[in-house]
């Protein structure tokens, strides 16, 4: 059984993680079972650079504000604005502190100028071989929802420029009104009370009338605006309905009082995520980088406020539609020793894993699901909340596993 196991693995890079895999996927999708090491985030790093380098792909996107996003795309691929500038408006959650997302940015801008044969005009690589970066995930937080402003506004301003304005379903003015001030969208205290929130008003009801009606206008009008656009803009006020109806669903939902209300929140969450990574796709092979249950085929669980919840998640939703051009790798850890996280018992994956005598490796998980065969290790239960472990049953459900055995302390 040992020599069967050890059979499954292979050093981690591109070139292994690929090997799993039948075909080259659009999207290659790199799960994570904790926030905020970069530990993680450098492997994470050390994979796109590889995959860049030697398969291909030109995006990332990792579990973000994709409208916050679109500061660090204008920064590698133009130069828009100072590096410090875009870590801290450009990447949420208060992820752009972290020194791997740093180096990310910074390593994807240098690759962009970088050319053998730089133009005179210092523009660098041409535009089909650049690197982009993409932020999935809503202008979402735990503690609240964005105002959907900005994605609204700018829709509407897209459109307003480009298409008669008989066609329009309202002027930015009515937008204005029935929005109000953004601190009604924010307050924490909706959260949790449903009565706090704005999200079931009559004025939100016209509003997401309006975002669909601006929906639908772009996508009447998608022959002229392609002709007359730029496809990198017409992409962008996609992405601005996409987040726009997305955020008016996540309000309404707020204001639920039903018992559903939360598992309604996490499939909306996970529902936007999937819009936004088919839109990645369109556009050539990316790396996806989120928490595991985030990207997994299977159902993903947790429990929120003592309420167990089950959900579709964004990975799920998008292999459906792709089929073999998603793949999913997950990443276990063995020790998070300065987060409470010691040796896993040894009849857990992660327990057989750190047996193994690679400080990190990938492992073909449908491989190892048959070397285990009938014995089906024991679900590891992990004292830090921070920390979600591999679930057995699904063992067969990743196309892989990284492994790291000891994560040191950021």
């Amino acid at each position: 059984m040992a020599t069967d196991i050890k059979d499954t693995a292979h050093t981690v890079e591109a070139a292994a993680v690929m090997n799993l895999l039948p075909a080259r996927p659009r999207l290659l999708a790199l799960g994570e079972p904790t926030h905020g090491e970069d530990a993680l985030l450098d492997l994470r790093n050390e994979l796109f650079r590889q995959l860049v380098e030697q398969e291909g792909y030109r995006t990332i996107a990792i579990e973000s504000d994709c409208m916050m996003g679109l500061v660090v795309d204008d920064y590698v691929t133009s130069g828009t604005g100072t590096l410090d500038e875009v870590m801290e408006q450009g990447i949420s959650h208060g992820w752009g502190t972290f020194a791997a997302n740093r180096e990310l940015v910074r390593w994807m801008r240098a690759y962009n100028v970088r050319a053998d044969n730089v133009r005179a005009d210092n523009d660098g690589r041409p535009a089909s071989e650049r690197l982009r970066f993409a932020g999935f995930d809503g202008p979402l937080e735990i503690t609240h929802a964005a105002s959907p402003r900005q994605a609204l506004t700018a829709l509407h301003g897209y459109l307003a420029a480009r298409v008669d304005a008989d066609l329009l379903p309202c002027t930015a003015d009515t937008l204005d009104r029935l929005l109000g001030t953004d601190d009604r969208w924010t307050n924490p205290a909706a959260m949790m009370d449903p009565s706090q929130s704005t999200g079931q008003s009559a004025e939100v009801g016209q509003l997401r009338l309006l975002a669909d009606d601006l929906v639908a206008l772009l996508d009447q009008q998608t022959p002229h605006l392609l002709v007359t656009t730029l496809r990198d803009d017409w992409d962008r006020a996609r992405l601005y309905g996409r987040t726009a109806t997305g955020l008016l669903r996540y309000h309404h939902w707020m204001a639920d009082t039903s018992p559903a209300r939360m598992t309604r929140l996490v499939c909306v969450r996970d529902q936007m995520m999937a819009h936004n990574l088919l839109a990645v796709a369109e556009r050539g092979p990316a790396l996806v980088h989120a928490q595991n249950a985030h990207l997994q085929r299977a159902k993903s669980s947790m429990r929120m406020g003592g309420m167990p919840l089950e959900w579709w998640s964004a990975g799920a939703l998008v292999s459906a539609q792709l089929g073999e051009e998603y793949a999913f790798v997950a990443t276990a850890l063995g020790t998070i020793r300065h987060q409470g996280v010691d040796t896993p018992p040894p009849d857990t994956v992660e327990g057989l894993l750190y047996a193994l005598p690679e400080d990190r490796c990938v492992v073909d998980a449908p491989r190892l699901a048959t070397a285990l065969g009938d014995t089906r290790p024991a679900p590891r239960v992990s004292p830090w909340f921070g920390y979600a472990p591999l679930d057995p049953a699904h063992l067969a459900d990743s196309d892989g596993i990284v492994f790291v055995k000891d994560v040191p302390q950021s």
